[in-house]
């Protein structure tokens, strides 16, 4: 039986790689080749802290993946940001050809773990499973380029190909403005043709042809303090009470239109507040007797498309303009990372994904919900260039301790961006 069996899988492979050109065979095994070698490069540079605030770490991780790109022919920069913006800066790698579509890779070489947090090294798991910080986000990602593009110069095919890989040093925590942190980012992605992000994969069979914006609003009430004997009287109904009407009133008009969410994640409200906006922290004090004169709530606002965004905030500065007696109310947006909104272009990249994967044996690639994804960098420039996203490393838990990666989708996940990256540049 067990004989019948593996026959079976090999002439499935056979025939699922019948499909590919003798080329992307030789490809596709000098990927199982150097896998151990891209492993080890994931460990390693798991094993380097770079929280974002973590400018030497983020650097070091940098600098280790920079000798790999140099390694296959590529002009290799750093771009630093301003001493103000308190981050690390961004690797850049390139090569100029003329050979097929002009390619604009993304990753990102921070995490959410900074030094202050328990310490995660790679750590096997069982056979299939590792853990780490930033092990699939995106540490993962990063290396399934460099692995990918590996192979590709095993056999000369970057030879004459314009692709430049481009990994920011805080996307967990863009630094402000993002005029000054995104700057260079988007002037280069305007060169290209193509931007794929690898992001974490949701599996093998789903690819993100659009992702929600992110941005941010904040609350702020006032009402007459007084004894809490005269609520709902001529002392009003205080800040407070305020705030639940507003916010639920958001989630009253706004809470069934698809693709958006808003989250007020912090409120506080009392006599005395003392609210930090940069640390998001802040301390109340407050009496049960006393009607709260003062109420502050911050939230993020997650939309598909500018239009929506747009939509969204008229009608809750519409909310916050019905105040109950005594009261009054202003709200203020802040913008965050804008949308990759879905295009005709980007579904015709995930098809052209979708091929390469059944050509294969991995089965066909379906766009995905776009509201199960955060934002990324890639929506920086995807008013400018066709996109796709959810590229990377499978696995769980990103930004918690217990992060994993899928080491079995691994290896046929570089595989598939390796024939995609081939198919594009030819």
């Amino acid at each position: 039986m067990r004989i019948c069996f593996t026959s079976l899988f090999l002439f499935i492979v056979v025939v699922a790689y019948a499909q590919l050109s003798p080329v992307e065979k030789k490809i596709v095994q000098t990927v199982d080749e150097q896998y151990k070698q891209s492993v080890q490069l994931l460990k390693e540079s798991v094993d380097i802290n770079s929280g974002t605030f973590n400018v030497a770490g983020v650097k070091a991780v940098g600098e280790l993946y920079a000798k790999e790109l140099r390694a296959l022919g590529f002009t290799v920069e750093w771009v630093s940001l301003p001493d103000s913006l308190q981050r690390a800066g961004h690797l850049v790698a390139y090569r100029k050809g003329t050979k097929g579509k002009k390619l604009f890779l993304i990753g990102h070489l921070d995490t959410v773990f900074e030094p202050d947090m328990p310490a995660n090294p790679f750590t096997w798991l069982n056979d299939s499973t590792a853990t780490g910080q930033g092990v699939n986000d995106m540490k993962g990602g990063d290396v399934l380029i460099i692995a990918a593009l590996k192979a590709m110069h095993q056999h000369g095919l970057l030879d004459n190909t314009s692709i430049t890989v481009y990994m920011t040093g805080d996307e967990e925590n863009a630094g402000d403005p993002r005029s000054v942190s995104r700057g260079d980012f988007i002037n280069r992605a305007k060169q290209h043709d193509v931007a794929l992000a690898f992001e974490t994969a949701s599996g093998m069979n789903i690819a993100a042809t659009a992702r929600r914006g992110a941005s941010g609003w904040k609350l702020q009430v006032e009402g007459k303090q007084g004894h809490s004997s005269g609520v709902f009287g001529n002392a009003g109904y205080g800040s407070i009470y305020e705030a639940a009407r507003i916010i639920n009133g958001f989630r009253e008009r706004l809470s069934q239109e698809q693709y958006l969410t808003f989250n007020p994640g912090l409120i506080m409200g009392g006599s005395e507040l003392n609210y930090d906006t940069e640390a998001q922290r802040g301390e109340v004090s407050g009496k049960t007797n006393i009607i709260s004169p003062r109420t502050v709530a911050i939230g993020d606002l997650r939309f598909i498309s500018e239009e929506q965004k747009t939509n969204a905030r008229n009608v809750m500065r519409e909310i916050v303009s019905q105040s109950l007696p005594g009261t009054k109310a202003s709200i203020s947006f802040s913008d965050g990372i804008p949308s990759m909104s879905p295009t005709a272009g980007n579904e015709k990249l995930a098809a052209e994904l979708s091929k390469a994967s059944e050509d294969l044996g991995f089965g066909k690639v379906n766009p995905g919900n776009p509201g199960s994804r955060g934002a990324g960098d890639i929506s920086y420039v995807a008013q400018y260039l066709d996109c796709l996203d959810g590229l990377g490393a499978s696995g769980r838990g990103a930004h918690a301790p217990g992060e994993t990666i899928n080491l079995n989708e691994y290896p046929k996940l570089i595989q598939r961006t390796a024939i995609l990256l081939y198919r594009l540049t030819r």
